[in-house]
C-alpha cells in the first residue's frame, strides 16, 4: 500500500501551533501565575513598557536610571510546576538563574545597550549574507527533508519561522534557529568576544525563532533586547570560570559550550521563566553542550552555532514543561566544569557577583572587517602595512623578487595552515590571509573562492611563506601580535606589525562602518527593508513587536 504523503504546510502549521501551546501561559498573557509563589499577577501587557523614554538615533537608549520593581520584570509560567527547592544563594547556578529571571531593561547601562545593538545589527547582516553559502544551503535542504515542514508562502498568512535571507521560506522554530545560527557563523564573519567565543550566533537566531512562535503574546523589541543581553551575559560569566578560556581555544569550540547555555538563558528570559525553571533550562542545556576544535576549518564548524541556538531554545521549552536538570549544574566539576580543567566557580562568584553592570559594559566586542577567524585580522593588517611600506618606497610586490615571507604569530595549530585546500581552511590560515593581503591589497568574501585561492601567483607566494612563533606572543585575542616580514632577494627586508586590528574591542568599528558592513552584507534585501531594520535596531522599542523585525529578514 502506498503511504500517504505528508502535507508540508500542514506539518509546519501543526509545529507552530504546538509551540504556541507551550507558551500559551506566557507572562505576557493576562493573569499569569508565578511558578515559584503561585501568586496571580497582571501581565506585562504585549511587552509594552509603562514608562516613556527618549530613544536616540545613535544605537543608545535613555540616560534615565530608574528604580527596579521586580514585579514589573518577569513572571513565570504555570505549566508543569515542579516542587520548590531550597538552594544556596551563593551557588553559581542559582545566581545566574536569578539573573536570567529578573533582568529588565533598567539593568542595562547605556553603554551595554549601545554595544549590544551594534552586535545585533551585525549579526543580522552576516546571517542574511551567510544564507546563500554552500554550507547553509546543504543544511537547509537536509533539515527540510527530515522534518517535511519547510514551505514557501509566508505572505499568505501561514505560520512558521523565517529563514534569514531566504525568499520567503519558513520552517519550524527549532530548525529555523539551527539554520539561521549556522548562517551567522558560515563565513566566520560574526562577532568575537574575550574570553574567546562567538556569542551572537547561538543567541539571536533562537530568540527570533521563539518570538515568532509567541506572536499572539507580542514580545516586544525591548523584550528581545533584554533577553539577548541576558544570553550574552551568561556566556561571558561562564567563560570567566576558567583561566584557560582566555586563550585561543584548542579543545572545545566555545559557541558549542557556552553558546548553548546563553541560548537557553536568553530563551528562558524571553519566555519569562522563574528562577527554578531557569535552573532546569541550564541543566538541560549543559547536556547538549560541546563540540571539538578538530572541526575548525571544516564545513561542520558553522553547525556548532546552529546546534547551540537550537538546543538552547529546546532546553528552555523543555524546562517550561517540567523537565529537570541538576540544580547545581554550573557549580560541579562533573557539570559545566567537565569542559574546563581549571573550572573555578568560587572565584567567578567572588569576582563578579556584586558587579554593578553587565560584562558588555566593561568588555566591548570585536566586529569583523573580514570573513575569517579573528586571528587573521592581525595578519591581514600587518600584511597591508608591509604593502603600504613597499608603496611608500616606490616599490611594488613582485613575487619573483621575494626570497621568503615570515609571519611571526602566536602558537596555534589550527590556524597555521600552509596550503589550505578549501575556503574554510583558508579562513583559518595565517599564510593564506597574509599572502592574499600582500597580493591584492584587500581581503573580501570572494578572496576565499576557489578561483582566487588557486591562482599561480598566490600558490607561488604561499610556497615561500613560513610561520614563526615565540614564547612572548601569547595565543590570546587580548594579548597577541602579528608581524609580517618580506625578505627580498637583494637582501633587504620590508616589515609590518599589528598589535590591535581595526574592529577589535580596543579599536572598535565606528557606528558608520557597522552600518556600512550591514548594508553591504544585506544587498539582497530591498533598500526599504534595510532602512526599516536599521530603524528598528536603533530603537528596539517596547511599542514594536519582535516579529516586526523578523518579517524584514527575507530576500525578495
Amino acid at each position: 500500500m502506498t503511504p500517504r504523503a505528508t502535507n508540508p504546510v500542514k506539518a509546519c502549521t501543526d509545529v507552530a501551533k504546538s509551540i504556541q501551546c507551550l507558551t500559551a501561559r506566557s507572562p505576557r498573557f493576562p493573569s499569569s501565575q508565578d511558578s515559584n509563589t503561585g501568586e496571580v499577577r497582571p501581565a506585562a501587557g504585549s511587552g509594552k513598557s509603562t514608562i516613556n523614554k527618549i530613544i536616540k538615533n545613535d544605537y543608545s537608549t535613555s540616560p534615565e536610571d530608574r528604580p527596579v520593581n521586580s514585579q514589573e520584570k518577569r513572571f513565570a509560567h504555570t505549566v508543569a510546576l515542579p516542587a520548590t527547592k531550597s538552594l544556596p544563594a551563593t551557588s553559581v547556578t542559582s545566581w545566574i538563574a536569578d539573573l536570567i529571571s529578573k533582568t529588565s531593561i533598567r539593568d542595562l547601562s547605556n553603554t551595554t545597550v549601545h554595544r549590544s545593538k551594534r552586535m545585533l545589527l551585525d549579526t543580522l547582516g552576516v546571517g542574511i549574507l551567510g544564507h546563500n553559502t554552500d554550507i547553509v544551503q546543504t543544511v537547509a535542504r537536509t533539515c527540510m527533508v527530515l522534518e517535511h515542514a519547510a514551505y514557501v508562502g509566508g505572505r499568505n498568512g501561514m505560520g512558521g519561522c523565517v529563514l534569514w535571507g531566504s525568499r520567503n521560506m519558513r520552517t519550524s522554530p527549532a530548525t529555523a534557529a539551527y539554520i539561521n545560527g549556522a548562517s551567522v557563523h558560515s563565513m566566520d564573519f560574526d562577532d568575537t568576544w574575550h574570553p574567546a567565543t562567538h556569542p551572537s550566533g547561538p543567541t539571536l537566531p533562537a530568540l527570533l525563532a521563539l518570538s515568532e512562535t509567541m506572536s499572539n503574546l507580542s514580545p516586544s523589541l525591548e523584550d528581545l533586547l533584554v533577553a539577548y543581553n541576558v544570553g550574552i551575559q551568561v556566556q561571558g560569566l561562564l567563560l570567566r570560570s576558567s583561566n584557560s578560556a582566555k586563550s585561543i581555544p584548542w579543545r572545545f569550540h566555545p559557541p558549542a559550550v557556552v553558546g548553548v547555555m546563553g541560548s537557553a538563558a536568553a530563551c528562558s528570559s524571553l519566555l519569562g521563566l522563574g528562577p527554578e525553571k531557569c535552573r532546569a533550562a541550564l541543566g538541560i542545556a549543559a547536556s547538549f553542550a560541546g563540540a571539538p576544535m578538530a572541526n575548525a576549518g571544516t564545513t561542520t564548524k558553522p553547525l556548532h552555532a546552529g546546534k547551540a541556538a537550537r538546543f538552547g531554545l529546546e532546553a528552555a521549552l523543555l524546562a517550561d514543561q517540567g523537565i529537570e536538570g541538576n540544580d547545581n549544574i554550573l557549580d560541579m566539576p562533573s557539570g559545566f566544569g567537565a569542559f574546563y580543567d581549571d573550572f573555578d566557580p568560587e572565584t567567578l562568584i567572588a569576582e563578579h557577583y556584586n558587579s554593578p553592570e553587565f560584562l558588555l559594559h566593561y568588555q566591548d566586542i570585536a566586529l569583523k572587517r573580514f570573513p575569517a577567524h579573528l586571528g587573521m585580522h592581525w595578519t591581514i593588517d600587518a600584511a597591508l602595512a608591509v604593502r603600504s611600506n613597499l608603496e611608500g618606497n616606490a616599490g611594488a610586490l613582485n613575487v619573483d623578487s621575494i626570497e621568503k615571507v615570515v609571519i611571526k604569530a602566536p602558537q596555534s595549530k589550527y590556524i597555521n595552515r600552509p596550503l589550505p585546500a578549501t575556503r574554510h581552511e583558508a579562513r583559518h590560515s595565517f599564510q593564506f590571509n597574509a599572502c592574499t593581503a600582500l597580493l591584492d591589497g584587500e581581503v573580501t568574501p570572494s578572496s576565499y573562492h576557489s578561483n582566487h585561492r588557486q591562482r599561480a601567483q598566490l600558490m607561488a607566494l604561499l610556497q615561500k611563506t613560513e610561520v614563526q612563533t615565540s614564547d612572548d606572543n601569547k595565543p590570546s585575542f587580548n594579548d597577541m601580535y602579528v608581524e609580517v616580514h618580506i625578505h627580498l632577494k637583494d637582501g633587504s627586508q620590508v616589515c609590518g606589525r599589528c598589535d590591535t586590528p581595526y574592529g577589535h574591542w580596543r579599536n572598535p568599528l565606528s557606528d558608520a562602518d557597522v552600518i556600512k558592513k550591514f548594508n553591504t552584507n544585506t544587498a539582497a534585501l530591498t533598500n526599504q527593508s534595510q532602512q526599516e531594520i536599521l530603524k528598528k535596531v536603533r530603537n528596539m522599542d517596547s511599542s514594536e513587536k519582535a516579529t516586526d523585525l523578523a518579517k524584514l529578514l527575507y530576500s525578495y
